[in-house]
């Protein structure tokens, strides 16, 4: 397909330069990413209509938290004949080496740099039964494991990376084992970070037990919204309970 593109979409010319190297092909390259601007992708789409353009990604498989779903969108609504060539995909591929249940996942991209949108983000998807599939660099990946070591505690947690290259890695374990590991041994190149499906227990729809938890480690007012985002309780009801508990 690369052989026989008229053009091809990428994200850094030299890496898919390597690539088509490595394949005997020469077909003209055009840098496409997210901050390409509308008239270059106005005109990647017209071309979409009469040629054959490929898209490629640095790695893994395109638009999968890399660049191209507007590409993709335009060039569907303005009739051009699209297909996908399957393949390596981090997020799939560690699912498969995790060990963690794979019958329900959700993959969640990146998770936010800053500590309360991270946090947020956690609290919204927390209460989700399916393991839970994010991408993470390698300088973030300490707090991550030791947000989700607060937020999440008893889940189970691995780390996939460096997938299908020479240096792979999959480690399972709770998160703060994971966290203090990865603090005497940073992590270095592509991460998949998953966390196992919360672990039912009796009290897992206890609002006393959960607020509990949250005040071990946050304030009434942040523990409310957490347990009312997890459970669907009325935070008001939470947040007056929350304050008798701290009373105590």
């Amino acid at each position: 397909m690369l052989k026989r593109a008229d053009l091809i979409a990428c994200e850094d010319t030299r890496v898919t330069g390597k690539l088509l190297k490595a394949v005997g092909a020469d077909t003209r390259m055009q840098r496409y990413d997210d901050h390409a601007s509308d008239n270059v992708r106005a005109r990647l789409v017209e071309r979409s209509c009469t040629e054959a353009v490929a898209l490629v990604s640095d790695a893994g498989t395109p638009l999968v938290s890399d660049p191209g779903y507007r590409l993709v969108r335009e060039a569907r609504q303005a009739g051009a004949s699209i297909t996908t060539l399957p393949g390596a995909c981090a997020a799939i591929a560690a699912l498969t080496l995790s060990g963690l249940p794979n019958d329900r996942f959700l993959f969640a991209g990146f998770l936010p740099v800053k500590d309360k949108a991270r946090r947020d983000m956690l609290a919204d998807l927390g209460s989700i039964a399916a393991t839970i599939v994010f991408y993470e660099t390698g300088p973030r990946l300490e707090r991550s494991l030791r947000a989700l070591a607060e937020l999440w505690p008893g889940r189970e947690v691995a780390v996939a990376r460096e997938l299908t290259k020479l240096h792979e890695e999959c480690r399972t374990g709770d998160a703060l084992t994971l966290a203090e590991h990865y603090a005497a041994h940073p992590a270095k190149g592509e991460i998949v970070l998953l966390v196992g499906p919360p672990v039912p227990t009796a009290n897992t729809h206890d609002p006393d037990v959960l607020l509990r938890d949250a005040l071990s480690t946050m304030s009434a007012s942040k523990a409310a919204g957490m347990v009312a985002k997890a459970t669907g309780l009325d935070r008001k009801a939470l947040y007056a309970r929350a304050v008798e508990l701290t009373a105590r």
